[in-house]
């Protein structure tokens, strides 16, 4: 296993962090109930000495100390993220620059420079790490040493022939290799998303036929290879409307072509000894892409430490039942297996699809119900990984999960010393709750997208649409920001 070397600030805040990579999970229990549902900056200081000491309680996190909270967040970021912020909480706002980011204004020679320059030095310098790998390393050394790890992930969007996923793939190759060359463990995870190494229209294919044989067992598939249950009794099959024609030569050698561009990822992930997180996607491909995840996991996940590691989507009415029964067949198969929850993204898209077919959304009915479902399933896989090897990434942006999960593993024992959980925001959004976390004693991450503007626009676009109520509701962030502001006004003016 990789050394861990402990960040500057995280010796200058006098806390432990001397984690490997996350591990694995075993012995499944039934979800527990037990969590309730719920919803820079100071320039560095070099410490006048250095000791190290446990973390306080992290079943309290301070938001109040902003000096403290912010110590590491340079005043030009603050400032920077304040105003973006601020622009993004006013959806006329987003409507504008998703606009312009689609006009045929980026066809203007002249102004589209004009245009990619305003978007580089706004939107996407606040939600990206760079252009390209090596300018990501330099954003995660930063994040490093503000006691913070990265996500790294290659911001593109779908592909749709084998031309585009085996570009994607080189991209993503290449992503593990400047991890490998950063500091121990400033990269927890390198991100990759199925649907940029195998054609959408075999996803979906692949996904029609799946979801026939749940519901028809003697629907034959040659080509499936070992997997864990893709699906629950609860799991909406109203996407598959008739039976699936088989998969034609070319299609079949499509799917070994993808298979084989996963697998040579998971090679390059286990030589570097950094894990790969796959990414979740609309239900419409997820089943595809689940059984990718699964089939990856069952042959490079080996001893403690999963290498795959993969997304439940907790804002689905199935994420508890499909999350359990995977979490059984993996013990049973002696498989360790990490996951990422999250909420969700692509609730609208959901809820229009199932109505366009006459079916009831798969979307929990109120956010309530989906807050307890993601506070369920986030104590159901501590539980687990405190008993035994696992690993989990809880990736939330609301302060009561976190806070919940913070008491929770404090509780369990779990996230200073061994290190299996990894909390998660994305860049540029809830520093305050990465902050705070961090300074709690946790490993928390900051998802990463990077790559040239242009290859991002698409996904800066879907980020926009699908994180409206997100950013309208960034008032916690920007209230701290504004109040550690005014703080340092004060201070200069005094001086």
């Amino acid at each position: 296993m990789a050394t861990r070397v402990i960040p500057p600030r995280i010796l200058r805040n006098l806390r432990y962090n001397t984690a490997t990579k996350p591990l694995a999970s075993s012995h499944p229990s039934s979800l527990s109930p037990s969590l309730s549902p719920a919803p820079c900056l100071t320039d560095p200081k070099p410490p006048s000495q250095t000791v190290l000491r446990p973390a306080s309680d992290p079943s309290s996190l301070d938001f109040n100390d902003v000096q403290s909270l912010f110590s590491y967040v340079p005043t030009s970021s603050l400032l920077r993220s304040t105003a973006v912020l601020h622009a993004t909480a006013v959806e006329p706002m987003v409507d504008l620059g998703m606009w312009i980011m689609r006009s045929k204004l980026l066809e203007v020679e002249g102004l589209k420079d004009v245009v990619l320059a305003a978007i580089r030095k706004t939107f996407y310098g606040h939600f990206c790490a760079g252009e390209d790998a090596v300018t990501a390393g330099k954003s995660i050394r930063a994040l490093n040493e503000a006691g913070l790890r990265g996500m790294l992930v290659y911001g593109v969007e779908d592909a749709h022939d084998n031309h585009g996923c085996d570009r994607n793939l080189k991209c993503f190759l290449h992503t593990v290799d400047v991890s490998r060359s950063l500091p121990p463990s400033s990269v927890s995870f390198v991100i990759v998303k199925i649907t940029a190494i195998c054609p959408m229209s075999l996803l979906e294919r692949l996904s029609d036929m799946l979801r026939w044989q749940q519901k028809d067992p003697s629907f034959n598939l040659p080509w499936k290879q070992d997997s864990f249950p893709l699906f629950s009794d609860k799991t909406p099959l109203y996407h598959t409307r008739k039976r699936p024609q088989p998969l034609t030569p070319e299609e079949e050698s499509d799917l070994e072509l993808a298979m084989q561009r996963l697998n040579e990822l998971c090679h390059k992930c286990v030589q570097a000894n950094i894990p790969l997180l796959v990414d979740a996607e609309h239900t419409s491909v997820q089943p595809a892409i689940d059984y990718f995840t699964y089939n990856a996991a069952i042959n490079h996940n080996k001893g403690e430490s999963p290498i795959v590691f993969g997304t439940m989507q907790t804002y689905l009415k199935d994420a508890k039942e499909r999350l359990l029964l995977a979490t059984e067949a993996a013990d049973k198969m002696g498989i360790p297996m990490g996951f990422k929850l999250v909420r969700g993204a692509y609730m609208s898209s959901e809820r229009n699809l199932a109505a366009s077919l006459g079916y009831a959304s798969p979307i929990h009915n109120t956010i309530q119900d989906t807050h307890k479902c993601f506070n369920d399933c986030s104590s159901f896989l501590l539980e687990k990984v405190a008993n035994g090897p696992g690993g989990l990434v809880l990736a939330t942006h609301n302060i009561e999960s976190g806070k919940l999960a913070a008491a929770k593993a404090h509780e369990l024992g779990i996230g200073k010393v061994n290190h299996k959980l990894e909390f998660a925001q994305l860049l540029g959004m809830s520093e305050a709750l990465s902050y705070g976390l961090s300074n709690a004693g946790f490993q928390v991450s900051k998802y990463m997208p990077f790559g040239p503007v242009e290859t991002v626009m698409p996904y800066l676009l879907r980020r926009a649409e699908e994180n409206r109520g997100m950013l309208a509701a960034s008032g916690f962030d920007r209230q701290l920001m504004r109040k550690e502001l005014g703080r340092r006004l004060k201070a200069a003016v005094v001086v």
